[in-house]
């Protein structure tokens, strides 16, 4: 959470002689005096007793009833607090004061439609002051209304241009809208003015890694800094794991980043003992919870709609747990295909613990890990006995409560002898693929060949800049050379990303004419700009996945190499479900080779495009019935085994 800021405080008492009031007990001016003064002095529960008194020997008096309100708030009586409030907006409603203080107590009690409110109605009653609209702002963020919060955000800095945390909240929303120079200015500011300030390195960070110009470790390198400032910052040191994986494809080193952040906070809740009801009987249907912040329009849909839809509801009983802060039609969607489906946005760790322990679950599944709004310390309260990580991405939580990974025998090949060492967790294989996939649409088709129009061949990735190398840019630049007149299609963020990338493609021999750089799109429009792509080329280290099967599925082949990482090997596990692992390289020469091959021969690439999506629709990737199957075998296996530690 972000630093608390002070309440608004009560206007000053009415006029008097407050010396002699001070010594007269029947003084309303005289005992608000007196409640200023220890507020102050952080004496609360006398502050609290003086505002009281005041309140009592003048019950009309609005800005004692605030006051009041603003003692037991800092007390944590919030609902004698949200009462205080309200009367004094009883007695004088346009009290601004009081339309803020109340506006901040529902803002943190999670009320944040009523808090928009009250703050919109304390401005309107004069409220015009930074807090007021960061408050504002902050909460429509939270309500996922953030073209409006940008226009508070930015009032905030009007009125107080060194508004540290309005400017990182700002570039925050402006790099989530993919306006990263601007992001990065607001950021820049604030590291320059805050340099010991963690989180200002933490914004800087996500503004590097979403600029996508082929420096992942710059990125690595301002969070390193923000953990080293702030060791106990939880954002940071999961962001931290997570990166690894883009800037290295050394298992061992994403594992120890992983298992530094759980030994920092596991240890406190790993101590605890934990009698679970829960019938070891290995055969019995069983439960199983799965816990998301993403159960909403998000790339996680496309899996775990096939998933929910095959389950076997004579085998497992199927829990949502849903950390979704605004859900969507998606979220409904998802709801109506599980058994039980429980809105926990609201609860903590300790409260959604309780419930999922009190559900009896006995599998619950990770489908966050280390990415954005996870809950690593839910698992490490260990609900429950059987505790799994699968989807978010192919890798390590290097959490010593997780027991078990799911993969795929493409991903960790079981004849490597080295790939469990590069896991916390014990990894079940499912038997095909880690992916099942349903585009969620019907809309968009492949369309002919661009090529055979063009008269050029057009490469393309579309995967998300964070992913994007300097190696990765070489062997692109390579393939292009092989390959006269070719073209490069290109997702990156307007301004300066685009300069900079289309100068290193310069210095690889490359003329920036040949790349065409398109902006992040919706759905449809995405799938659409396939049609412009004769073949897709992979990124490295940190292969796409979602990416590729999206390309797959528009009939665009991808070019890929086979790394030594999950993350690393996905295109190969993905064209191996397809029979197509000859478009999977060993080598970065391999790989420049297949890609050239493949723009080689046109009739041969407009035959397999043509057939790519019912190759797609007749392999395991989309066969959801049998992936669904996989997936409950790899549950009863876990949970025979837990069975068997149990001593009846």
């Amino acid at each position: 959470m972000t630093p608390a800021e002070p309440r608004t405080d009560a206007p000053s008492i009415p006029t008097g002689d407050e010396r002699a009031g001070a010594q007269d007990p029947h003084s309303s001016d005289a005992h608000f005096h007196r409640g200023l003064v220890l507020s102050q002095q952080a004496r609360h529960e006398e502050a609290l007793a003086a505002f009281q008194q005041a309140a009592a020997l003048a019950p009309d008096w609005a800005d004692a009833q605030n006051s009041v309100g603003a003692e037991l708030a800092v007390l944590g009586r919030s609902r004698d607090a949200e009462l205080a409030f309200r009367t004094a907006l009883t007695i004088q409603p346009t009290l601004a004061a009081s339309w803020c203080n109340l506006g901040q107590l529902l803002a943190e009690a999670g009320r944040c439609n009523e808090a928009v409110d009250a703050l919109r109605q304390a401005i309107a009653h004069g409220a015009v002051s930074a807090h007021v609209y960061h408050l504002l702002g902050s909460v429509l963020i939270t309500l996922g209304e953030h073209a409006e919060a940008e226009q508070q955000l930015r009032r905030t800095l009007e009125l107080d241009a060194h508004h540290a945390l309005a400017a990182l909240k700002l570039a925050d929303l402006l790099r989530m809208s993919n306006r990263v120079d601007e992001a990065e200015s607001y950021a820049s500011a604030v590291v320059e003015r805050h340099p010991h300030w963690a989180i200002a390195h933490f914004a800087l960070g996500n503004v590097a890694m979403s600029k996508g110009i082929g420096n992942p470790g710059l990125a690595v390198g301002h969070v390193q800094h923000a953990v080293q400032l702030d060791p106990d910052n939880l954002s940071c040191r999961v962001n931290l794991a997570y990166l690894q994986i883009f800037a290295s494809e050394d298992g061992h080193a994403v594992l120890n980043e992983c298992r530094a952040l759980t030994a920092h906070f596991e240890e406190p809740f790993l101590r605890t003992t934990i009698a679970y009801p829960n019938d070891p009987t290995p055969s019995r249907r069983l439960r199983i919870g799965y816990v998301s912040p993403d159960f909403r329009e998000h790339c996680q849909s496309l899996f775990m709609t096939p998933l929910l839809k095959h389950h076997d509801h004579a085998e497992v009983e199927v829990f949502g747990y849903a950390s979704v802060k605004n859900p969507d039609a998606v979220t409904q969607q998802l709801a109506a295909l599980v058994d039980v489906w429980r809105d926990v946005s609201s609860l903590d760790d300790d409260r959604l613990a309780l419930q999922i322990l009190d559900d009896q679950i006995d599998i619950l599944v990770d489908l966050t890990m280390h990415m954005s709004n996870g809950r690593p310390l839910l698992f490490a309260r260990r609900p429950a006995p059987v505790q799994v990580a699968w989807l978010a991405y192919p890798g390590t939580t290097g959490s010593k409560a997780i027991g078990y990974r799911l993969t795929d025998p493409w991903l960790d090949p079981p004849d490597d002898a080295g790939a469990d060492g590069r896991y916390s967790e014990r990894s079940i294989r499912l038997p095909d693929t880690f992916w099942c996939y349903d585009p969620l649409t019907t809309e968009s088709e492949p369309g002919p060949l661009p090529a055979t129009q063009n008269g050029y061949v057009t490469f393309g990735c579309l995967n998300n800049p964070h992913k994007l190398t300097d190696r990765t840019f070489a062997l692109w630049a390579q393939v292009l050379h092989n390959v006269p007149r070719s073209r490069l299609l290109l997702l990156l963020p307007d301004g300066s990303a685009r300069d900079i990338v289309q100068k290193k493609f310069e210095q690889l021999g490359i003329d920036g004419s040949r790349l065409t750089l398109v902006r992040f799109q919706k759905r449809e429009d995405y799938l659409r700009t396939y049609q412009s792509i004769d073949i897709a080329l992979d990124v490295f280290p940190y292969n796409g996945h979602t990416t590729s099967l999206d390309a797959l599925w528009m009939g665009v082949p991808v070019a890929t190499i086979i790394g030594t990482m999950p993350a690393s090997r996905a295109g190969y596990s993905l064209l191996s479900n397809i029979g197509l692992s000859e478009l999977a390289a060993a080598t970065d020469a391999g790989f420049v080779t297949c890609a050239t091959r493949l723009a080689s021969n046109l009739p041969a690439l407009a035959e397999l495009r043509a057939g790519l999506r019912a190759r797609m629709e007749a392999s395991p990737l989309m066969d959801g019935v049998r992936f669904a199957r996989g997936m409950e075998a790899a549950y009863r296996q876990m949970w025979t085994e837990w069975c068997g530690t149990q001593h009846h």
